[in-house]
């Protein structure tokens, strides 16, 4: 790995918590490189070889432990929960009982709070034969304001197909809400280079869903024939962003889930950069996909490049439940029983694409 660009696995060794966090590398047969830590149970790198063969660096993070604690964007690369995305005023009601929970969105509750799964060191499993790692999280009744006592499965896999394979498990002692996804921003040109705007999108959904001034969705889908929002057909992701469109005004971009109703074995979305030839293909077997376009990236921390990430230098495509959909009855429902199983699968597959 001597001219591999990777971070030092001895910048992640570090206690925090009382539990220590470390950097594990996986790799496959075309000389594609996973980097991950227990501390979040986060992506720090992805090295996918472009069309000149050189290996590239698709996703925004540090080099180092010390940068992801005082990261004013703490969810670069990790497992997001309980709750990814916004719940709206910061509390839900599930069987007659209110909960409260901690709001760090204005006066939302986003990503589970500020001490949530991103913020965790994760208990973890190597497996060096199949190229796979477990990580696992005890989340205590109460936390952050959710219910019950949570025990939460997520397993890296990366193939010799150049997919990174997430796959979610969890189960509560009570019934309780749950909403897990990835938090990984890319950048198909390499991390640090130049913004997302130019990359070609595609996704595969004939509707998304508008939201209000809070981010909070208004509660019914919008179809996206005649809109800034239809990527049916490949579109350059900046074309409409500063564009007078209202939802893109409130979010300074795209930051807006898109309905899902194909299964995991088609493509919700894609996205190509003709400048290093990387394709990337979403599945998943969630019913939504947000689309982020790091609107709100401010970075004062160098990345791994050595430069900071600016507004749109990074988009993200986190597959989940719908925003808000304890508080939405029309939403598909985000309540994981007592003794019952959740379970989710989502699939980013890299391969090269000619313009």
């Amino acid at each position: 790995m001597k001219n591999i660009n990777l971070p030092q696995k001895q910048s992640f060794e570090k206690t925090i918590f009382q539990k220590n966090t470390h950097l594990f590398v996986l790799r496959n047969t075309n000389g594609a490189y996973l980097a991950l830590t227990d501390y979040g149970a986060r992506a720090v790198s992805i090295l996918i070889p472009d069309k000149y063969g050189n290996l590239t660096d698709v996703a925004l993070g540090y080099n180092n432990i010390d940068s992801y604690l005082n990261s004013a964007e703490p969810y670069f690369g990790a497992t997001i929960g309980r709750y990814a995305n916004r719940i709206a005023n910061g509390q839900f009601e599930l069987n007659g009982k209110k909960y409260i929970l901690t709001k760090n969105n204005n006066s939302n509750s986003l990503h589970g709070g500020p001490e949530g799964f991103h913020h965790k060191v994760w208990d973890r499993r190597l497996s060096f034969q199949r190229n796979t790692i477990d990580f696992y999280l005890f989340s205590p009744d109460g936390e952050e304001g959710f219910p019950g006592d949570l025990r939460v499965h997520v397993n890296y896999t990366l193939t010799d197909d150049n997919e990174i394979i997430i796959t979610y498990r969890a189960q509560a002692n009570k019934d309780t809400i749950l909403n897990l996804t990835n938090h990984t921003y890319f950048n198909l040109n390499g991390e640090g280079k130049e913004s997302i705007l130019n990359h070609k999108l595609k996704i595969n959904s004939p509707s998304y869903l508008p939201i209000n001034n809070n981010m909070i969705p208004l509660g019914a889908k919008e179809f996206v024939h005649n809109t800034a929002f239809d990527f049916r057909k490949y579109k350059a992701i900046g074309k409409d962003i500063g564009s007078s469109d209202e939802q893109l005004k409130i979010a300074n971009g795209y930051d807006h889930t898109y309905i899902n109703t194909l299964n995991i074995s088609s493509a919700i979305a894609e996205v190509f950069s003709s400048k290093s030839g990387i394709l990337m293909e979403v599945f998943t077997s969630e019913p939504g996909v947000q689309l982020y376009t790091g609107n709100f990236l401010e970075s004062k921390e160098n990345g791994k490049s050595g430069t900071p990430y600016d507004q749109y230098s990074g988009f993200c495509l986190e597959t989940q439940h719908y925003p808000d959909s304890p508080n939405q009855v029309n939403f598909p429902s985000t309540i994981l029983k007592k003794d019952e199983e959740f379970h989710s699968k989502t699939i980013y597959k890299f391969s090269l694409k000619r313009d």
